[in-house]
């Protein structure tokens, strides 16, 4: 039994120098030292010597398995850098080539929009806030001196949320920014000068509405307010951000929570303001040369009261927009549908 370990032992060395490549060398060690391989099947005749020789055997055996083993790894070393000298000379590489540069994407257009007008407001000191998209309905419509029938307020409109009713009312997916007005009174940190900014949602889908939109909310409450302080804020957002070529106008309209209320428009940026498209025939984006940009006014005494202001002593001014609305009437920007910018088409948004 000795005597066949050790010719087993020279027929492995043999092997295993005769092996070429990795695989050649596992089929060895398989062939060899494996459950099935050639070293245990001798091993079991050791059931049949006599008990004084079976240690001498085991400790041969063991002994050639370990010797075996360390020969097996240092040719697998061998192997391995051969190889690694063969690729060195076969596959070299320029390494001062210019390698190619992987795709990078960029920020969303409405990103970008959002970090111009922050900056925009930050120039004049108006800090960015930012209030809960989901609110209760006495910061969204009560304490924005709404009345409980109006129509903001109805189901066809408003994403009314489906938990319990608080003292503060019902829970709604925030219908525009406005809710953070009398939240940031409420802090009675006087003056204010705040732009929030956040999404919105609303029950509306066309090319001018989308269910889930930013709008920014800017309020500025101080002592002796104006008007003139509002136009001034709203000409010089309008000159930074769409240019010289455009113009603004304000329109007496109505809303509960400021008195007097404006509704802002600008110039389209599709038609150029005439009201007439490429085709001819009416601006399906403005139909009339005008684009309703939001609202804006002298915020109302009831909405001061509500935050916990003196209306005798402080007054101040609100005005809200949409973000994609006002990126598309940006300078030399031709979008004439504000959901194009949500359809994930790269061609569109490489362009911006």
């Amino acid at each position: 039994m000795l005597d066949k370990l050790k010719a087993l032992k020279k027929a492995i060395e043999k092997v295993v120098d005769q092996a070429k490549d990795a695989a050649g060398l596992e089929q060895v060690e398989i062939e060899y030292l494996g459950r099935k391989g050639k070293l245990t099947a001798l091993l079991k005749g050791v059931a049949d010597l006599a008990e004084q020789d079976r240690p001498k055997v085991g400790a041969l055996a063991n002994q050639i398995k370990r010797e075996v083993q360390q020969l097996l790894e240092v040719k697998k070393r061998a192997l391995a850098g051969g190889q690694f000298s063969v690729l060195g000379e076969t596959e070299r590489e320029d390494v001062t080539e210019p390698g190619i540069r992987p795709p990078e994407g960029h920020l969303h257009i409405v990103t970008q929009a959002i970090r111009e007008i922050t900056q925009i407001f930050s120039n004049i000191g108006f800090m960015r806030t930012r209030y809960p998209e989901v609110d209760w309905d006495w910061y969204a419509f009560e304490s924005l001196n709404m009345p409980p029938d109006h129509p903001a307020r109805d189901e066809w409109e408003t994403f009314f949320v489906d938990a319990p009713i608080s003292k503060k009312g019902k829970m709604v997916l925030t219908p525009h920014t406005s809710n953070g007005q009398v939240r940031e009174l409420e802090r009675h940190e006087l003056p204010v000068r705040m732009i929030s900014i956040g999404r919105c949602y609303r029950r509306q889908s066309d090319i001018t509405h989308v269910p889930m939109f930013h709008q920014f909310e800017g309020l500025y409450v101080d002592k002796q307010v104006s008007i003139s302080h509002l136009r001034g804020v709203l000409d010089y957002f309008a000159k930074e951000f769409f240019g010289s070529g455009r113009t603004t106008r304000l329109r007496p309209h109505h809303f509960p929570f400021t008195e007097p209320s404006f509704e802002i428009d600008i110039s389209c940026g599709i038609c150029g303001g005439t009201g007439v498209g490429k085709d001819k025939q009416k601006c399906r984006v403005c139909k009339s040369g005008w684009l309703e940009l939001g609202g804006a006014g002298m915020v109302h005494p009831n909405v001061l009261k509500a935050g916990g202001v003196d209306p005798k002593k402080y007054s101040g001014f609100a005005f809200g927009w949409g973000i994609e609305r006002t990126y598309m009437m940006k300078e030399g920007i031709q979008i004439d549908d504000v959901r194009t910018p949500y359809k994930n088409d790269l061609r569109f948004l490489k362009q911006f």
